[in-house]
């Protein structure tokens, strides 16, 4: 069974999954490991399962010349040192796509709240202030309608503007090619 050093835990579907094909050993505190701790973690371990938190540069794959493959649990791989790894033939993967409709629901979620000041609102309702309702109480604007800007109309953010057709936005965007109709 390949031993594999995981820096943080993940979901407990994916952990029992992980727990059933590989030999693992992990970080159990809930929090970034330093550089060191991983360069420690990955000794003797035929891969390396991290996060985008962590920085994993030549340093730690030189800690373990046998490493074969690292895994980011991320839809990115900006926090590993892609050289470095292909230098030493080692394989690096990770999660595009998973989180898309995750990230564009929690962004729309955040227009929605912004705009009608929940967050606002709801601080104030919980601090005992709200003694009824008033005419101009936290209305906030309307997003029915609005004008909706996009910056970067990769994948997330072409899903922020499927979600805004729902409020009958108009879009406009930035990107750094320009996309067909």
């Amino acid at each position: 069974m390949k031993k594999v050093f995981l820096t943080r835990e993940l979901p407990p579907k994916a952990m029992e999954k992980l727990r059933a094909h590989v030999d693992l050993e992990m970080n159990i505190e809930d929090r970034v490991l330093r550089k060191d701790e991983i360069i420690e973690g990955v000794k003797g371990k035929d891969g390396l399962l991290c996060l985008l938190t962590d920085d994993i540069d030549a340093d730690v794959m030189d800690a373990n010349p046998d490493l074969k493959i690292i895994a980011n649990y991320a839809v990115g791989f900006n926090n590993i040192d892609i050289e470095a790894a292909t230098k030493r033939g080692i394989l690096v993967t990770n999660t595009p796509g998973v989180l898309t409709d995750t990230s564009a629901d929690t962004a729309f979620s955040l227009i929605l709240a912004t705009a009608r000041r929940i967050v606002e609102a709801d601080s104030f309702a919980r601090t005992g202030r709200w003694m009824g309702w008033g005419p101009l109480q936290y209305l906030g604007k309307d997003v029915w309608g609005a004008t909706l800007g996009i910056i970067g109309l990769g994948r997330i953010g072409k899903e922020v503007v499927h979600r805004s057709k729902g409020f009958k936005m108009k879009t406009v965007y930035w990107n750094r090619t320009r996309l067909s109709a």
